[in-house]
């Protein structure tokens, strides 16, 4: 056969240039399962962006409620007490507990930062307090 004719039954080069439906649909399903992945990502990202920030604001409540305790220089009493202490608009607990030690010069003091209703804790710290401040 000669360069640019085609075959009786056989359409020219130039006719079947392009994509076909199956083409196009293929193409297609791995691109919506691509972005569906790129939005789990997002969603996910987002919920641990809030959870940091949440935890971040507690670890400043716990932070500033043993500072209060530094600032009274009392020497506090041992038991349990449990006040809110919102940061910005979340809204939270602190729990004070205060026990003995070993040496009765020193009480250990735990600071526990949680969601009202006893949601999880979200922050906790400890500190030592002594009877000579």
């Amino acid at each position: 056969m000669r360069p640019g004719v085609a075959a009786p039954g056989v359409a020219p080069a130039a006719a079947q240039q392009g994509f076909s439906l199956v083409e196009v649909l293929v193409a297609l399903a791995i691109v919506a399962v691509a972005l569906a992945a790129c939005m789990r990502a997002t969603g996910q990202m987002t919920d641990t962006h809030a959870r940091l920030r949440d935890r971040s604001l507690a670890l400043v409540s716990a932070e500033n409620a043993l500072a209060e305790l530094r600032l009274l220089r009392a020497y506090p009493p041992l038991g349990r007490a449990s006040e809110p202490c919102p940061q910005g608009a979340l809204e939270l607990v602190c729990e004070r507990i205060v026990e003995g030690t070993a040496n009765r010069a020193f009480r250990q003091i735990t600071v526990r930062v949680r969601m009202p209703a006893d949601g999880p804790v979200l922050a906790e710290l400890r500190s030592l307090a002594s009877a000579w401040q």
